[in-house]
């Protein structure tokens, strides 16, 4: 059919806007995110949109990278010169890429309204020689969550020791269809499943003089620990073929006892398994109470030439109301104080569960090269699951390895 004169003005009007709508993204800011679930694209993209909208000449492109792959996606792209402008990156990473000369202080960048709307305690991380390389994006805490059915199934008593959770993972895997305990032992993580029972059983990554934990008796009898309800049969078996999502599942669908998890488990639950009957408990303690703090930071690349763009859109994106819908989708803990200030982070039962080990909250070591020393710790679990080698000279191989890899 031949189109008519009206027909025709119509769509070289609507091509005449879509080339003037496009004129306008003078500027393009690259921006790198972390996949935490299926609502962190959406996310995002929205704010984008939203920024957009109020900054017709900047236009966001997000490309959204799994955790499990974003490190080695991120050092692809800065050595073949294609880095974003900006990044979500685990703040463990920062360092590294602080001294590379990677990543931009913000320091002159941040006016003390917007310094002052962070707290303080996830800030630090990103301090590195005095500078701020980077900016809280995302934090937690680590707990224990139970399956309350299953316990009382099982006619067992919601543990607060390590002996107990092993007395009741027992009763749990001979009395019920599920496993008392979900223990992982594949891909990112798997060393910090391991750090929960160091940590609770008195050890630490690293000594004071900077050398490794993992050849001290604490961190045999935590690895020991694992080992010994593997063999028995309270965990799920091959630990090495469940990732943390992996587990996630397992406890939703009602399999396992307790795990180990963070606060984004809480929304799924509330999604996908709404009748789950499930509370949020402290780690079993051994000595010492811990939990563990983990921090993303939102990175600035130093080589960016949309420096300004790319904090104008920073700025934009830490209002409250989008931290707001964040963390609550998401299940983090909030970073800023505005959003710490709601009621929901004090009411809420879960989330304060979550928050309630911030007191004894340790973080992983901010020091050179942890990515290799993480790999070291996570290879030595794994082959103790495999029964590749014994507990000790497994952890005993593994801190000779972290130590040639500090200097020490």
């Amino acid at each position: 059919m031949t189109p008519n004169k009206k027909t025709t003005l119509a769509v070289s009007t609507l091509a005449l806007l879509a080339w003037s709508g496009a004129a306008l993204a003078e500027t393009t800011v690259d921006f790198t995110v972390a996949e935490y679930s299926s609502k962190t694209g959406p996310y995002f993209e929205e704010v984008a949109a939203a920024f957009e909208a109020e900054n017709p000449d900047i236009d966001i492109n997000i490309e959204v990278v799994p955790w499990d792959t974003l490190l080695q996606r991120l050092t692809t792209d800065i050595a073949g010169g294609a880095a974003p402008d900006i990044s979500i990156i685990g703040t463990r990473w920062l360092l590294d890429f602080a001294e590379q000369g990677i990543a931009e202080p913000v320091d002159d960048y941040l006016t003390p309204e917007f310094k002052d709307t962070f707290i303080d305690t996830f800030m630090a991380p990103s301090v590195i020689d005095g500078q701020i390389m980077g900016l809280p994006v995302a934090a937690s805490a680590r707990a224990m969550l139970i399956n309350k059915d299953l316990y009382a199934e099982a006619g067992a008593t919601p543990p607060t020791t390590w002996d107990e959770l092993y007395e009741a993972s027992k009763k749990i895997s001979e009395e019920t269809d599920a496993f008392g305990f979900g223990l992982q032992g594949k891909e990112i993580e798997t060393d910090a499943y391991f750090y929960y029972s160091l940590w609770t059983h008195g050890g630490d990554i690293l000594k004071e003089d900077g050398t490794s934990g993992l050849d001290t008796p604490a961190a045999l009898e935590a690895l020991t620990l694992y080992k010994k309800m593997l063999d028995e049969g309270l965990t799920q078996p091959s630990p090495t073929n469940y990732s943390r999502e992996d587990l996630f599942n397992l406890f939703k669908q009602g399999q396992v006892g307790a795990v180990f998890t963070f606060p984004m488990l809480i929304p799924q639950i509330q999604a996908e398994a709404p009748d789950l009957n499930y509370e949020v408990m402290e780690f079993p303690v051994a000595t010492t109470k811990a939990t563990y703090g983990v921090t993303d930071t939102l990175m600035m690349f130093a080589d960016s030439d949309v420096k300004e763009e790319a904090w104008k859109f920073i700025e934009f994106a830490y209002k409250d109301e989008w931290r707001t819908k964040f963390d609550r989708g998401e299940g983090f803990l909030p970073v800023t104080k505005g959003v710490a200030a709601e009621d929901y982070y004090t009411t809420d039962k879960d989330i304060a569960g979550f928050a309630a080990g911030l007191p004894h909250a340790k973080f992983a070591p901010t020091i050179a090269n942890w990515e290799e020393i993480a790999d070291v710790t996570v290879r030595a679990v794994q082959k103790v699951y495999l029964d590749q080698a014994t507990p000790e000279s497994a952890l005993t191989e593994a801190a000779e390895q972290i130590n040639s890899i500090r200097g020490k």
